[in-house]
């Protein structure tokens, strides 16, 4: 696992976002003061995973100037301001053992045209990808060995979202039952997706505009060659204000379920 690059899709603007954060790309809007990337991060490195490649775009220097003064931000150190301003520091904290590839794939670019403007960088025969803005207690071994055991050419985790509307079991007119946020019924897409190699060359082109959630994984499953990772546990997006204070509260009440590394 170590050598498994992990592609990340961090070219969001969050527009639904602002409440939280306008002058930020999604990827770093923050839960508990640390970017939604970094707890993406924390997650694929507490299974083993250290070769990471980000998909940037909108605010793409905000991403990199975050990671370029990393340790800075998180450790004890003196700094002289009578010689070359190098500083010193005291302690290890910000160190991690992550190689971060940072690759500049357009502003408004698709996501299956990001995937593909990186596959320089994808010198593994298998690769992990997701989304800079979704986290899951998903178990990324379990994927991976899923993926193993089937053989296809990708795996793609499937979750049940809560629904954000209460949910009323009924027998005529008299209410019966009442789940405050019951799950869906079906299965959707969480990301945390598996990919061998051959899905770069084969399922991808070089249309700007290209989304992998349309025509290269429609056309995967329909090869029957997309696996289904299920997910029963806990997985949440952040694509709202609302999405963003919840994740917060979790964070802050010490019971943030996607938190498996140690805090």
């Amino acid at each position: 696992m170590p050598d498994i690059p992990v592609v990340i899709l961090c070219g969001g603007m969050g527009t639904r976002l602002r409440e939280a954060s306008e002058k930020l790309p999604k990827p770093l809007v923050d839960i508990g003061g640390k970017p939604i990337l970094w707890h993406i991060m924390k997650t694929y490195g507490h299974y083993g995973f250290r070769r990471f490649i980000l998909c940037l775009g909108y605010k793409s220097d905000s991403i990199k100037n975050y990671f370029l003064n990393y340790r800075a931000q998180v450790a004890d150190f003196t700094l002289h301001l009578t010689d070359d301003h190098t500083p010193t520091f005291h302690n290890a904290a910000g160190d991690e053992d992550w190689e971060v590839t940072f690759a500049e794939t357009g502003l408004l670019t698709g996501t299956g045209a990001r995937l593909a403007r990186v596959r320089e960088y994808l010198t593994e025969p298998r690769f992990m990808l997701t989304y800079g803005d979704g986290l899951s207690t998903v178990d990324l071994t379990a994927v991976l060995v899923d993926h193993e055991r089937a053989g296809r050419i990708g795996t793609v985790t499937g979750v049940r979202p809560s629904s954000r509307y209460g949910e009323l079991a009924t027998v005529a007119d008299t209410v019966t039952g009442f789940a405050e946020k019951p799950p869906s019924s079906g299965w959707v897409s969480g990301g945390y997706f598996v990919f061998e190699h051959e899905f770069v060359d084969g399922y991808l082109d070089d249309d700007p505009d290209l989304l992998l959630e349309r025509r290269p994984l429609q056309r995967l499953a329909h090869a029957g060659q997309l696996t289904l990772h299920a997910h029963e546990g806990f997985w949440m997006g952040m694509d709202t204000y609302r999405d963003w204070t919840e994740l917060n509260q979790l964070w802050d009440s010490g019971t943030a379920p996607w938190c498996v590394w140690k805090r």
